[in-house]
């Protein structure tokens, strides 16, 4: 589904005049995400590891009041450190997906988990999911960091050409993320998934190579220390961010 704000790009026809995609000269295949830390101002990412991060991210979960946060995921909540570490053991062993520890860089400790999944080489295709904040980290900059620094790694160090969301299609605090952080909606696949008993349409979103410039100077902008009070307040949000960047792209 392309949004009608889209610009239009001219036909490119073949010899038999049909219709066809733009061409991508030398393209090769991509290189699989590194199991490497990734190192921000807020936050550092590292590969799930339940020896250093299990304990820590229990205590962060449990700081949340009741399992609203684990309704949208196919797993949890946990009751106990001993059934999350389980659970981070089985996340840890994975390659795909490629679960990461985001570390508070000002405590040391770790406050929640994403992963790079459903990664497509040859294609230049990778996901952001499993996202999993708690709230020792929402709303704060880290969890707007911790996304863009795997965003970096997607297209700045990898070289993939498209980088999707998707979720639920009745998580609004998800939606409402993805659209916060630039993703462009595309439409929803119907009855896509079956989870925790119940029946799952999921939204899909994208953000592509030549979108990310734009959105990649908002984010610098946004996370820059001088946008941000004495008390830790923004001054400009990165929806205005994303706005005054890509009317200069």
């Amino acid at each position: 589904m392309c949004s009608s704000e889209e610009a239009v790009v001219p036909q490119i026809l073949n010899p038999y005049q049909q219709p066809i995609g733009e061409p991508v000269s030398g393209w090769t295949a991509r290189p699989l995400p590194p199991r490497t830390p990734i190192d921000g101002r807020y936050c550092r990412l590292e590969p799930l590891d339940p020896q250093r991060h299990a304990a820590e991210l229990h205590a962060a979960y449990s700081e949340a009041p009741d399992g609203r946060d684990w309704t949208y995921l196919s797993v949890g909540p946990f009751e106990s450190a001993s059934s999350f570490r389980s659970h981070a053991e089985r996340f840890a062993l994975s390659a795909d997906p490629l679960h990461h520890a985001v570390i508070d860089t000002r405590t040391g400790r770790a406050v929640g988990t994403l992963a790079l999944m459903r990664i497509d080489p040859s294609n230049g295709v990778i996901e952001v999911g499993h996202v999993t904040f708690s709230p020792l980290m929402k709303r704060t900059p880290i969890s707007t960091e911790a996304q863009y620094l795997l965003m970096k790694r997607a297209f700045d160090e990898l070289g993939y050409r498209r980088y999707e969301w998707k979720c639920d299609s009745l998580n609004a605090p998800s939606r409402k993320a993805a659209e916060r952080l630039g993703f462009q909606f595309e439409g929803v696949f119907r009855q896509a998934i079956v989870y925790k008993d119940r029946s799952r349409d999921t939204a899909w979103y994208s953000i592509i190579d030549r979108e990310w410039p734009a959105l990649r100077a908002a984010f610098a902008a946004w996370l820059a220390p001088e946008n941000f009070d004495a008390q830790g307040r923004q001054r400009r949000s990165l929806t205005e961010m994303r706005a005054t960047h890509s009317a200069r792209a």
